[in-house]
């Protein structure tokens, strides 16, 4: 397979300009004598658990995003964006780097140190002229400094003193769009700047039964319920209270698009929309599955987007996003300080007016994750890698033998406490709904195989049954090519590396002796004993 260049660690890269970058070039020449010349500024606007599909742009009925609609009308919406693990800092750590979280040592976990021997382009740019600026959450959660033992501003210079009374109690009072405000003013005059969006909605918890009361939804305007979960009006309500705080983020977005135009800086603004990971509903966040991995995706450059309102169907990674944003900056790689990107800039689908599949090339993704939370002997992780392609997901378990949400007697700590995670609970003492506890909390086999197209919320195992064995192959040979240690018979090293919050670190061996330690993210109820091994 080649585009341009040749095959390297699994990804293709240019050997030279490819086509995207050299489309870019002309671009930046052609409008030399105008505001559209200047290297551009770049708005990165990332939801906290925000699933593919929900969004009016998508089709979707029941979450109202006026904001994200327009980002995509006016610009390219993307089908088949996925994030490398589906949970916070990992996710983050591949954004800010463009290499997957198993190339980033440590930052593979979430609630790491992250290691100093990889800069973030937000950094990066920051050294080659950019203001920088974020505001709420940047790469969370864990603990990331410099050499010299300082903080690292990994996503920018905070901005946060705006604060704006919170429409419901589980969200966040920051006036997100007023912040954005505070940092266009205090960007020095003709300088291009690059901010992160970092939104805590649609993230656990939420005010229960709020998407109805003051959001004006009702249970039946959701077409289904996916199968992993009891469709009742419990978990009805959850999807639409989780609804309403994706609108919250959408919100502020359409501030800070309106503030842009009234500035007069929208044209030359790259504005890039996503969500970090799944839903924080069970079976989603956390996990390897359709739904845990596969996210929302508009791209909008108003000055220099050819024919917008395009819908691209290319597999994209989270890990080509740091390459969009220096490449576009007009800064080499190799003068960035950081170190090699496993991604390819998005120049190439930016610039094209092509919809549909762009770049053949981009035809699959690879998933995977490590210790994505404590709650396992010894701090162990649940390490998973899989491959989509084709509209099928290969998933390789490493260690079957470990829960994959967490001990139950540690409250399942992979998995968000919720009113929709209650009732999952409640079902496994139902042998008619115990379906339901299999699907979300259920021990798996060490190989699973999905037809993503026919089976989307990946309940039909197919391995054994239909031959995989290629995509199993083309799987291990990338990551052994990214020098992946979980490929090459070394993860135990993700297993090693210690969790970077000093008191939950050996949190089962502390539970398990009788150690009161508060865990804030579930419920007491979720925590289960007696439940036997499968």
């Amino acid at each position: 397979m080649r585009y341009d260049g040749s095959m390297i660690n699994g990804r293709w890269t240019l050997s030279r300009l490819g086509w995207g970058a050299a489309a870019l070039a002309l671009a930046l020449r052609c409008g030399a004598a105008d505001t559209a010349a200047r290297r551009p500024n770049i708005l990165f606007a990332l939801a906290d658990d925000w699933s593919f599909g929900h969004a009016g742009a998508y089709g979707c009925p029941w979450v109202k995003t006026p904001a994200f609609d327009r980002v995509a009308r006016e610009g390219v919406l993307f089908t088949h964006a996925y994030t490398p693990t589906a949970k916070c800092a990992p996710s983050r750590a591949s954004i800010l780097t463009g290499r997957n979280p198993w190339q980033l040592k440590a930052a593979a976990n979430h609630w790491c140190y992250f290691p100093t021997e990889f800069k973030s382009y937000p950094e990066a740019l920051a050294e080659n002229g950019y203001f920088v600026g974020m505001t709420m959450k940047g790469w969370a959660p864990g603990v990331a400094r410099g050499a010299d033992g300082t903080p690292r501003q990994m996503a920018g210079a905070p901005f946060n003193k705006r604060k704006l009374p919170p429409p419901t109690k589980g969200i966040s009072n920051n006036d997100y769009a007023a912040n954005f405000e505070d940092f266009l003013d205090a960007a020095p005059k003709g300088a291009p700047w690059c901010f992160w969006y970092g939104c805590v909605e649609p993230h656990r918890g939420y005010e229960y039964g709020t998407g109805a009361a003051k959001g004006g939804k009702k249970t039946s305007d959701l077409p289904r319920v996916p199968g992993y979960w009891p469709d009742n009006e419990t978990v009805r309500n959850d999807l639409l209270d989780y609804a309403y705080e994706v609108e919250h983020f959408d919100r502020h977005l359409g501030r800070m698009l309106e503030a842009l135009e009234r500035r007069g800086q929208l044209d030359n603004t790259l504005v890039v929309v996503t969500g970090d990971n799944g839903m924080p509903f069970p079976h989603s966040k956390g996990q390897t599955y359709r739904d845990s991995n596969h996210l929302p995706l508009a791209v909008m450059w108003r000055g220099r987007l050819k024919a917008p309102g395009r819908t691209v169907d290319d597999y994209v990674s989270f890990i080509d996003i740091a390459p969009t944003f220096v490449a576009v900056a007009g800064v080499a790689w190799e003068k960035t300080g950081m170190a090699p990107a496993q991604g390819i800039s998005l120049t190439d689908i930016i610039f094209s007016e092509k919809g549909g599949q762009v770049v053949p090339a981009r035809d699959h993704v690879i998933v995977g994750r490590e210790r994505n939370d404590i709650g396992r002997p010894h701090d162990e992780g649940f390490p998973v890698r899989g491959i989509v392609k084709d509209d099928r997901l290969y998933l390789h378990n490493f260690e079957p033998s470990r829960w994959p949400g967490c001990n139950p007697e540690t409250g399942y700590l992979d998995v968000d406490g919720s009113p929709t995670k209650t009732e999952v609970l409640k079902s496994r003492a139902d042998p008619a709904a115990k379906k339901y506890w299999d699907a979300c909390f259920g021990k798996r086999g060490a190989e699973e195989l999905y037809d993503v197209k026919r089976d989307p919320d990946c309940l039909d195992n197919l391995w054994g049954k239909v031959e995989a064995e290629g995509l199993k192959a083309q799987l291990f040979s990338e990551l052994k090519a990214q020098q992946d240690p979980r490929a090459l018979g070394d993860g135990k090293v993700f297993d090693a590396y210690p969790h970077a919050n000093e008191k939950m670190r050996g949190y089962y061996e502390k539970v398990g002796a009788g150690e009161k330690i508060p865990a804030d993210w579930v419920n007491e109820s979720d925590f289960e004993r007696g439940v036997p091994e499968q």
